[in-house]
């Protein structure tokens, strides 16, 4: 049987949060990466993970990724992504899924970096004429993606107007779904439901009660509040409840306070608000390179 993992490269928000890196995470099945949405700083915490002992994560074989959905914060480390790994000198073009726009994101970039791109083929370096290349898929709801260790479903979820998506991973008999960022839905808690591990976006609730009501509203729409989450859990039973994309509801870039020990404090307010709500299995907050072993 493969070992399956899932490595955090990045549990962090549109906020720059000094100590979490834009959303990506990877699904690790035996020697082969899936990594899922690609914030910024993706492919140096694939770096840092490879260096820390998992050999996938070494930056030029990842040739596989799936978008939830199109916001800066899941996709601005897409060029890093195209080009780090085949400077690295990946050798074949990097598979990406993603909802309706990521062909025209991608077509976008290559032609941006289109300088780069001849200077490294045409140039002095010499590379490779297909690490460089992306097959974007642009997908709907149902399986996406098949191999020979793992099948992906994309699942429609609920994030305002944007097309978004979740993803379930089968690999042997573990199965791990990624929420992406949405609104609570009974979809979540169906697609998991007994699931070895549920990776789930979340709000401190207590935080968005001091927000202006414009903002209470829009968060709560396209967002999961930890109590909403702790309703999705409950319904789910997932054997490992894992949360990221934490958002505080607070000022990052207010440099007089212990940013660190503030976002710490809220955190743990979290994973009381959740167990108070009524759910009482595994749940942890994630950070960036932890490794769940299923």
């Amino acid at each position: 049987m493969m070992e399956v993992k899932v490595v955090l490269l990045g549990t962090g928000t549109p906020n720059a949060c000094p100590n979490a890196s834009g959303p990506s995470t990877a699904v690790v099945v035996g020697e082969r990466a899936y990594l899922v949405d690609f914030g910024p700083g993706v492919v140096r915490k694939a770096a840092q993970a490879y260096h820390r002992g998992i050999d996938a994560l070494r930056p030029d074989l990842l040739t596989t990724a799936f978008c939830t959905h199109l916001h800066t914060d899941h996709t601005a480390g897409y060029a890093d992504l195209i080009f780090t790994p085949w400077v690295l000198e990946r050798n074949e073009p990097l598979k990406v899924f993603g909802p309706k726009g990521i062909r025209s994101m991608t077509e976008h970039i290559l032609a941006a970096y289109a300088v780069d791109i001849d200077f490294r083929i045409h140039g002095f370096e010499k590379a490779n004429e297909l690490g460089y290349r992306v097959e974007a898929e642009e997908i709907a709801p149902g399986i996406v993606y098949q191999d020979d260790l793992v099948s992906v479903e994309a699942f429609p979820v609920s994030h305002g107007t944007l097309e978004s998506y979740a993803y379930r991973f089968v690999a042997g008999d573990k199965v791990i779904v990624i929420s992406g960022d949405t609104a609570p839905l009974d979809i979540m808690a169906e697609k998991a439901e007994n699931c070895d591990l549920l990776l789930h976006e979340v709000e401190y609730t207590a935080g968005i009660a001091a927000r202006e009501p414009k903002w209470q509203k829009y968060h709560r729409e396209v967002h999961t509040l930890s109590t909403d989450l702790a309703r999705v859990a409950e319904k789910a039973k997932p054997k490992k409840l894992v949360t990221y994309h934490r958002i505080y509801h607070m000022n990052i870039q207010d440099n007089r306070i212990n940013l660190e020990a503030e976002m710490n404090r809220r955190s743990e307010a979290i994973l009381r608000e959740i167990r108070d709500a009524g759910y009482d299995g595994d749940v942890v907050n994630g950070q960036d390179l932890d490794v769940f072993y299923l």
